[in-house]
């Protein structure tokens, strides 16, 4: 049974900070509807009981931010739920402003020393209505860590525009990304203002010297992505492969010459 809430309760902010990510939906007034996972570690953030944010990392859409800057939109909700533990939904909704990187609103909640990779803006949101639900139809999943893979991409990026001067904008740098990626929706909405034109020197958090994270099997990410090759398991599988195609050979050429005979 949902509860309903004009605020976010005391009592559901440990439970919040837990919480290893959280979903995003938003649409178009005349167009698609948006839903977008968010991770990353100290992404989220309340402010007070009707207000949070979150930063907002470089991706190859911005279905988000054109949404929030539609004339007559801005509507928008998170959701949260519990993968372990007891079962739990948490929705938040309410209406998002967009501040970009290298506006002063941004540097308020985002200064340098703080940004994360690829961050391109800040996501304010006044929150106008909270519900609790069961959440008993949500699987358990274990947490093993956080990928690093968006980070280190936006970091490839950023180096190049860190060896030219903020002024300048090289065309496989991360402002040049923005440009081309990021300036509108694909219904054509319009989405960044000014941060692929902004000339600040880009910095960042990200360690490129720390390792990959670990996954489940004890590999590391960059490994996730590679297709196993020569594994028994593969043998196996490619040797039952031919015998199944074999005999279905065997099978066919038998019942055209059976039916030869009639």
């Amino acid at each position: 049974m949902a509860i309903f809430y004009d605020e976010i309760p005391d009592k559901f902010l440990e439970w919040l900070a837990r919480q290893q990510m959280f979903w995003v939906a938003t649409a178009a007034l005349n167009g698609h509807v948006n839903l977008s996972p968010k991770g990353t570690s100290d992404c989220f953030h309340i402010m007070n009981k009707n207000q949070v944010w979150y930063e907002d990392l470089t991706g190859s859409g911005i279905e988000t931010i054109s949404h929030m800057r539609e004339s007559g939109n801005g509507r928008i909700t998170i959701m949260f739920h519990a993968f372990e533990g007891a079962p739990r939904i948490l929705r938040m909704w309410g209406t998002g402003t967009v501040h970009e990187f290298g506006t002063p609103e941004y540097d308020a909640l985002i200064p340098p020393e703080k940004r994360k990779a690829g961050s391109r803006a800040a996501i304010v949101i006044d929150v106008h209505k909270v519900a609790t639900s069961c959440g008993f139809g949500v699987p358990q999943y274990k947490y093993v860590g956080q990928r690093s893979q968006l980070e280190r991409w936006c970091d490839n990026l950023e180096k190049f525009d860190r060896e030219v001067p903020p002024t300048e904008k090289v065309p496989n740098g991360i402002k040049a990304w923005w440009t081309a990626e990021n300036t509108s929706s694909f219904d054509g909405l319009p989405a960044l203002r000014s941060a692929h034109e902004v000339s600040i020197t880009l910095k960042n958090t990200y360690d490129r010297n720390a390792p990959w994270p670990k996954g489940q099997d004890g590999s590391s990410a960059s490994q996730q992505t590679k297709p196993p090759c020569g594994s028994g398991d593969g043998k196996l599988f490619d040797v039952k492969l031919l015998a199944a195609f074999s005999l279905g050979v065997v099978v066919t050429a038998a019942c055209a010459r059976f039916a030869t005979r009639f």
